[in-house]
């Protein structure tokens, strides 16, 4: 019954006629780095699909910096209220901290296992927490499997993904200036 499972998480995660996805222009001090495309996993969780984006509709992750990068491990980024690098009076040490005026989600646990390329929501220690963050793993991670939500998976760009600014500071806090998500675009 296992082999069934995988089977079929693995089908979800190679993308479903129609899906909806993101497309995030990603830049940092040297300019831009290139595309990375996202294939948004609607079937396995829909409320957090829906919630990643209304946000990208709204244009609410255009500037906002991965504040915490952990080499091998992932990148993530997608706070809202306190990562939005052209904000008025933005303060690094604060990225991370908040969300979005959106309501948190309940959390939709699944059987993908989170490998190189899997994005997953971020939350607090509350599973019932995440909001607005993701991050994008750079290597498989299956201790995270069952414990966080799967949204998604990179299809195209992981070249980018690997090239975003290490974090250097306490738990991967990205010190100095911090790559961000110049265009965050929904697609279909």
């Amino acid at each position: 019954m296992r082999n069934l499972l995988t089977a079929g998480a693995l089908a979800l995660l190679a993308g479903q006629a129609g899906a909806a996805g993101l497309e995030i222009t990603v830049a940092g001090e040297g300019g831009e780095k290139g595309t990375v495309s996202i294939d948004l996993l609607e079937d396995v969780a829909p409320k957090h699909v829906e919630q990643l984006t209304a946000l990208a509709s709204d244009g609410a992750y255009d500037g906002v910096v991965f504040h915490r990068v952990i080499e091998g491990f992932m990148a993530q980024t997608g706070d809202v209220q306190y990562g939005a690098s052209g904000a008025e009076g933005f303060d690094m040490r604060r990225a991370g901290m908040g969300g979005s005026e959106r309501p948190d989600l309940p959390a939709e646990f699944s059987d993908i296992s989170f490998d190189r390329g899997v994005v997953g929501m971020a939350r607090s220690q509350n599973p019932n927490s995440g909001n607005s963050q993701f991050f994008i793993m750079f290597e498989p991670g299956p201790f995270l499997n069952g414990q966080y939500t799967v949204v998604g998976r990179v299809t195209e760009g992981m070249d980018v993904v690997d090239q975003i600014k290490l974090g250097e500071g306490r738990n991967g806090e990205v010190m100095g200036e911090p790559d961000r998500m110049v265009s965050v675009t929904v697609t279909d």
